[in-house]
């Protein structure tokens, strides 16, 4: 039987009030969102380092906290819980070698420094069993901590922020490492990061944290395509959000009219007049050669604009283009595609809004609109751009 981490808490922290609900089996849940959101806090309530002020945390059948009106307050201290947390900082004794810091939690026990080396082994660190923390890269340190939450056996397994001083090549490795000791031990591990490279590098799941509550929390594909509303969208950095106003629906469209300009999406169930919000991927629109005939691909939500930046990769090539009304859209495109369009800053363009790549998320009543966020979006190579 899976285990299940059930957090249902409330907390004030100065003007923030943390207020987290969600359930975690034996998978890998990112914990995503800005600075000061309440990840850590969430965390730390989790660990036994923050005391919440009412609500519940249990592991299965255990309770770790409880306070709740008519009924007995529990509140386990940390060395209880048995739950693995590795820190930003490492937090390694600097006294002592990488050995006698994974041997730490096991004082008392007979074969300590035996299953201290046994998980430095694990960790591929056997070899530097008698350095001292110092003497260590910032990955080897890390996988030390890791070691070191390892030796109480915990089946909960806590990172925040582990890996953002670390460069990409030695976060990966340690991606690889976690993602395989999630596995093998069936672990429950939440994992705290702003970074959304390192989200999808690791993640199962992904709760979008902000001002101390779960926006969205779901399958990481699912909320990063469908986010709930614009707060998440915006959190994500999704580019090319847009408000707009429900002209017509009917079985094969939904007309938008966005700031005086019409675009054809995919059909849904919405009244005319209803304010929405809706984004379309930089990489789903298309730019349109002046000299050749319009394909089905381009054949509609056709933008007038003038390129503002162009930003060259190894890879995929951004664009942000300037259209009618003062609105920036991004555009990601294969290095190889448009060679021969005229595309630097000042040049004028058209584009093509695919109506299948338009998503609407969500009626607009919670949503508060702020120009679109353009930042980078993940440097995959985009195909069949040439031809379009």
């Amino acid at each position: 039987m899976t285990s299940r981490l059930h957090v249902e808490i409330e907390k004030r922290l100065g003007s923030l009030t943390l207020q987290i609900q969600l359930t975690v089996g034996a998978e890998i849940l990112v914990l995503f969102g800005p600075s000061g959101a309440g990840k850590t806090q969430t965390l730390q309530a989790i660990a036994g380092l923050m005391t919440p002020d009412r609500g519940r945390i249990t592991l299965d059948e255990r309770v770790f906290f409880r306070r709740e009106p008519g009924v007995r307050t529990v509140n386990l201290p940390a060395r209880k819980r048995r739950i693995g947390y590795v820190f930003q900082q490492y937090a390694l004794f600097p006294h002592m070698t990488a050995l006698a810091n994974v041997a730490y939690p096991l004082a008392g026990q007979r074969n300590a420094h035996a299953r201290a080396m046994e998980l430095l082994d694990r960790m591929r660190l056997a070899h530097l069993a008698h350095r001292m923390p110092q003497e260590l890269s910032g990955g080897q340190q890390q996988r030390v901590a890791i070691a070191r939450a390892l030796a109480a056996e915990p089946r909960v397994f806590l990172f925040d922020e582990s890996f953002s001083a670390l460069d990409r090549a030695i976060r990966e490795r340690l991606h690889d490492d976690i993602r395989a000791l999630q596995a093998e031990e069936q672990l429950i591990v939440l994992y705290v990061t702003h970074n959304l490279d390192d989200a999808f590098a690791i993640g199962q799941r992904l709760a979008v944290v902000r001002d101390g509550r779960i926006e969205q929390i779901g399958q990481l594909d699912d909320v990063f395509t469908r986010p709930a509303n614009r707060r998440v969208l915006d959190i994500l950095g999704i580019p090319n959000a847009l408000s707009a106003r429900v002209v017509e629906s009917s079985p094969a469209q939904l007309l938008l009219d966005w700031d005086g300009l019409l675009l054809a999406a995919p059909p849904l169930d919405l009244m005319p007049g209803a304010e929405v919000t809706a984004y379309i991927r930089p990489e789903d629109i298309r730019l349109i050669y002046p000299d050749r005939p319009l394909s089905r691909v381009v054949g509609q939500n056709h933008l007038d604009g003038v390129v503002v930046e162009r930003r060259a990769g190894r890879h995929v090539h951004h664009l942000r283009v300037q259209i009618r009304g003062g609105q920036l859209i991004e555009v990601v495109y294969a290095a190889s595609a448009y060679a021969t369009l005229p595309l630097r800053p000042g040049a004028p363009v058209q584009l093509a809004l695919r109506k299948e790549s338009i998503v609407v998320i969500a009626p607009r009543q919670d949503a508060h609109p702020t120009a679109p966020n353009l930042a980078p979006s993940t440097e995959s190579l985009i195909k069949n751009t040439e031809h379009s």
